[in-house]
This record gives C-alpha cells, structure tokens and sequence, in this order.
C-alpha cells in the first residue's frame, strides 16, 4: 500500500511511507483484510481447482495477524524507523539496531526455511531462534555503544551530545556509523567495537548544523517537497548553492550520506530569484 505514495506529487513516498500503514491502530485492521483478500482469492481459484482442500479462515487470520504485527517491528529496528501513533502523532521511532537489509537475518531464515522442507519442523524453529538471538544480540551493542559513543565524542569537545545515531553498516556487526549533534553542529565518525578508542578520531567530520530560524531552511519549509523532506529527516543538513536565476536549498539527510547531488536522502529546492 505504500508503494501507492509514490504518486503523490513530489516526494510522497516520504511523506505517507511507514505512517498510517504502519500505525498501532491499523495494525487492528490489515489481519482482517488480509484474510478477506486470501479467502476471496481461494475462492476464486477453488471455482476453477475445486477439488482443492478448504483453508481454515482461523488459520490465515493467525498467519495474517503474525505477518502484520511482525512487519513494523522489524522496520523499527533499522534507521529509517516507523511512525508506531499515527494518524495522532507523527513521531518516529528507531531502533538503529539492524541495517535495512541484513545479510546475516536473511541467511539465518533462509536457511531455516529451506531446511524445514519436508516437515522438518526443528529447522524452521532452530532458524528462527537464532535469528531472536541475533537481535537481541545486535539490540545489546546498539545501546551499549550508544553509551559508548557519547562519552567518547563529548572528550573530543563540542559539548554535550543533543541528539545521537549509531547506525549499524552492512555485514559487519562490530562496526557501526555514528553521527551525533553537538552544540557546535554535526560530527560523523566511524564507530568499531574491536579498538580504543571505539570512536576512529582520522574519521570524525564536522559539518554545521542549521538553527530553527535558518532563512534557507524556512524558505525550503515553505515548500512541498521541502516540508515533506524536514519531516523526515533526522540530520538535516542545508547547503545553498548561488545561481543567477535564484539560489538552490540542498537538504541533506546526514543519515545516510554527506553531500548534496542526485539520489535518496536529499531535496533540492529551487528559489525565487531576488535582487541582492
């Protein structure tokens, strides 16, 4: 259903994706309409198949309510996260414990499922036992290097930590991507588990991070595509680029790159050209 955002005008998908879909009240209504969906399917094809067995509604609404409720949670655990109130309250919540697509999960349950073929049924729990552990493992370091990473960056100076993420990176668990708001802006740094200091000091960046009353910032507020963007940014970083025919506000999402140009977790909004 999310997919259908991506229709609403300029970026849409931003705006809509893991919101009401994904809220705590929706998750009441998806199992029930799934199992219609799947009941009205089987419907169908036992019309054209009909010596095929009769499923047990009970049995799909269980399996739906698993698959829905499950769904959001493991969204929660990466970067991007899910607004869990809406349509009340638009916060996020992250859980910046597993990247968005982690090689390890997927090789985990995949295995799981591919041995349990044949009903061997131990596979299919084995898989997914370990793949809890994992998570509970990776939930475990996502919080003690939060600890760690915020001691580490306020003995570098800058001042208390206002607002902290660190990110896991693809296939390495012990590594992970920190990017931190301190009172004189942004730092970015890489963050490994296996040396001290945790926090590499060649890796750390600094970039400045806008005020509420930035004019750059209000004026891309003011449009679409900007609203939509801040919304849903976590870092936002701005960076004005001067034209003849009017500036340009590139908003950067420092989540999940450094620098403006094409491609996801940035906006460019064109301004009205006015005399200097």
């Amino acid at each position: 259903m999310d997919v259908l955002a991506y229709w609403d005008g300029p970026l849409g998908d931003l705006a809509f994706r893991r919101g009401w879909t994904h809220g705590i009240p929706a998750l009441f209504v998806w199992p029930f309409l799934l199992t219609g969906l799947m009941l009205l399917l089987d419907r169908l094809v036992r019309a054209w198949r009909p010596g095929l067995e009769v499923p047990h509604a009970r049995e799909i609404l269980r399996l739906s309510a698993i698959a829905i409720v499950s769904h959001p949670i493991l969204d929660t655990l990466n970067t991007y996260g899910v607004r869990w109130l809406m349509p009340f309250d638009g916060r996020w919540f992250y859980g910046d414990t597993l990247f968005i697509v982690d090689p390890w999960m997927w090789l985990v349950l995949a295995l799981g499922v591919g041995l349990s073929r044949g009903g061997r049924d131990r596979a299919a729990r084995l898989g997914l036992a370990a793949a809890s552990a994992y998570v509970l493992v990776m939930v475990g370091l996502a919080l003690a290097g939060r600890r760690v990473a915020s001691a580490e960056l306020m003995a570098m100076g800058g001042g208390p930590v206002q607002q902290l993420l660190v990110a896991p990176v693809l296939a390495d668990p012990f590594t992970r991507r920190v990017v931190a708001r301190q009172a004189d802006g942004y730092r970015t740094a890489t963050f490994h588990w296996l040396r001290r200091p945790h926090i590499d000091p060649a890796s750390v960046r600094r970039f400045p991070a806008p005020s509420a009353a930035d004019p750059a910032l209000l004026a891309a507020a003011r449009t679409i595509p900007g609203r939509r963007f801040l919304g849903w940014a976590r870092f936002p970083m701005v960076q004005v680029e001067q034209r003849a025919e009017g500036d340009v506000v590139h908003i950067v999402d420092l989540r999940y790159r450094e620098r403006a140009g094409p491609g996801f977790a940035v906006v460019s909004v064109p301004l009205p050209a006015t005399p200097r």
